[in-house]
């Protein structure tokens, strides 16, 4: 029987067990024993505390959500205008808490997987819809003239995250932010 109030504890340490094992061995190789094994627990505890491997997936997947938004809030909080409203998203976006190996592997597995797991699917759309918001907020409210200027920098945002992601160049994040951040800009009128 687990102790109590180590269920908080026992399922963030699974999380983050699973988020490694995708980074470790891909999202199909991933296995509820390689996880278990992780994390330094047995299987049945995994059990305890997720139905299945698509439920800790879900999970590990919500808990990254979280965390950029935590990441996204924290930086909105000291900026003012649109341009400063604009850059924390974007340096959310590419913060390293975002944009370390492990957490960068659980996002290509996200977008991989989210066309065959309704789950998956869900936490995918939030996602976007939560970046769309965030962008329409610093954009200046909701019209279809800022809605095309929303879409067009999410749309930049994950092609440089895959980008970079995926080695496909040599640039660095903060290269990386400082293009997103000036294309942004232009994008928006500033």
């Amino acid at each position: 029987m687990p102790k109590v109030g180590m269920g908080p504890v026992r399922r963030k340490q699974l999380v983050d067990a699973t988020i490694s094992s995708i980074h470790t061995y891909g999202l199909a190789d991933t296995t509820v024993t390689r996880i278990a094994r992780s994390a330094g627990v047995s299987p049945g505890i995994v059990h305890h505390y997720f139905t299945d491997k698509d439920d800790l997936l879900f999970e590990s997947m919500r808990q990254m959500l979280r965390s950029l938004k935590i990441e996204v809030l924290k930086r909105l909080k000291n900026s003012n205008t649109k341009a400063e409203r604009l850059n924390a998203i974007i340096e959310a976006s590419f913060s390293p808490e975002q944009f370390s190996p492990e957490v960068t592997s659980a996002w290509l597995a996200l977008y991989a997987s989210s066309r065959h797991s309704p789950g998956l699917f869900r936490i995918l759309q939030l996602y976007h819809r939560r970046l769309r918001s965030n962008l329409l907020d610093a954009l200046g409210g909701n019209n279809p003239q800022n809605l095309d200027k929303a879409e067009a920098i999410a749309a930049l945002i994950d092609g440089l995250y895959l980008r970079a992601a995926l080695n496909l160049d040599d640039s660095d994040m903060q290269q990386l932010q400082q293009l997103a951040c000036k294309m942004s800009a232009k994008l928006a009128g500033n």
